[in-house]
């Protein structure tokens, strides 16, 4: 452990000690904060137990507060002179959302993030090569987090294959950090230049940035394709980089982010609060506890989870997550609830015949659809289009997750690789 008198403190006394934490935290947003000022004026002095009475917040709710003036939105509580980063969202859907940091804000980021990557095994006088571009945005953060651990830190970048293999080859690194996606493309795209990854250096991979780590079938292909062990880290732009991480009992991501920020789970349909225990799924909600720039009180994420909070192996305890989807990406089919990492997840169960490769095409706008849904799987190379396949795949979704699918068998190559993260829903406009 890289903090074992944090990460092995009983949750008990560390939930004690966030609860401390909460009430100073919410006296200083409701002293300094324009919209939770107004939004939580009736609430003051409510204890950490009474969190789930307060309204939650929502992304599109704090963007549409920025001004000309104010950038950041209304959420704003420090002084513009005491910001010393200011991070961005992507913008592909309009402006960018800005994400201002105070000094101790950037350091409890790191902070959080070291522990969430050390807890892969990563340590000091280890290499570790990185292919985030992270440039503007919160990725950033993250990486500041191997420096922190003491790792030699190999910045690489996404979008160079031959650069990052040339950098394997020769640094003899032992461990890189990727999605999930760009892990899998370069599985692909080494065995097109002869090259057996499985000879390589490499002892771990770190996967983070978008949901497929977790996923049984999906793990199997990387390690296996790799010859290393795979653990997952995820990041919330808006609360943090590397919140949770994964150790090497590989049975879910810790809390690495514990002191720092507190975790809820609701039901994304109704909003109403569930327990945060053993086997819970939900939406992920997350409150700041230690943070001056724009801290955040009940904000929804949109990632849907599962919940582990029995010992772990590890010593640490924290609870742990596993992410499986993302609730703006989730579909409703005849009543039931279906994410697309789901189907891929049972797809790739058919492996050596299919890729892994899935496309999710709705037939209709909107979250709620008509039976069959549409999937394309795409089948594996110089594999066949037999007869059979499509037929044993729709019937093992439906046995699995209850929905009938329309599957259509697609030629190896198909379905768009990717060197950062993959789309695994097309939308009709």
């Amino acid at each position: 452990m890289l903090d074992p008198e944090v990460e092995a403190r009983p949750w008990a006394e560390q939930l004690a000690l966030d609860a401390e934490s909460y009430k100073a935290q919410l006296e200083y947003v409701l002293e300094r904060s324009p919209f939770y000022g107004e939004r939580l004026s009736g609430f003051r002095g409510s204890g950490l137990a009474d969190i789930v009475e307060l309204p939650l917040t929502e992304k599109a709710e704090l963007k549409a507060t920025a001004t000309s003036e104010n950038p950041y939105g209304a959420h704003l509580c420090a002084d513009p002179a005491e910001l010393i980063r200011v991070y961005s969202t992507s913008g592909t859907t309009g402006t960018p959302s800005f994400i201002p940091l105070t000094a101790t804000d950037l350091d409890n980021w790191v902070t959080g993030s070291a522990r969430s990557y050390s807890a892969s095994g990563l340590a000091r006088g280890e290499s570790l090569v990185s292919t985030y571009n992270a440039g503007p945005f919160v990725a950033g953060a993250a990486l500041e987090a191997f420096d922190r651990i003491g790792v030699r830190h190999i910045p690489v970048g996404t979008g160079n294959s031959e650069r990052l293999l040339l950098a394997i080859d020769l640094l003899r690194p032992d461990a890189v950090v990727l999605t999930p996606s760009y892990a899998a493309h370069l599985l692909e795209w080494a065995e097109d230049k002869g090259v057996d990854l499985r000879r390589s250096s490499v002892e771990r991979i770190l996967v983070a940035g978008e949901p497929g780590g977790g996923e049984a079938a999906f793990r199997a292909k990387l390690e296996k394709g790799w010859g290393a062990k795979v653990t997952e880290a995820m990041g919330i732009g808006d609360i943090g980089p590397s919140l949770w991480g994964e150790c090497e009992e590989q049975e879910g991501m810790h809390l690495g982010a514990r002191g720092f920020v507190h975790a809820e789970l609701i039901d994304p349909a109704s909003r109403a609060a569930l327990p945060l225990e053993d086997g819970a799924s939900g939406e992920l909600v997350l409150t700041h506890l230690r943070h001056r720039a724009a801290p955040l009180v009940r904000f929804r994420t949109r990632d849907h989870v599962e919940v582990r909070s029995s010992p772990c192996r590890c010593g640490r305890t924290a609870p742990r997550v596993r992410c499986i989807g993302r609730t703006d990406d989730m579909l409703i089919v005849r009543g039931v609830n279906v994410f697309p990492s789901a189907i891929r997840e049972v797809v790739s169960g058919f492996a050596p015949e299919v890729s892994g490769n899935v496309l999710v095409r709705p037939a209709t706008p909107g979250v709620k659809q008509e039976p069959p849904l549409p999937v394309s799987v795409e089948l594996a190379r110089d594999a066949s289009d037999s007869s059979g396949l499509a037929d044993s795949i729709r019937e093992r979704v439906r046995s699995v997750l209850l929905v009938q699918t329309s599957v259509e068998l697609v030629p190896w190559g198909s379905l768009h690789r990717s060197e950062y993260k993959s789309t695994l829903v097309e939308r009709r406009r």
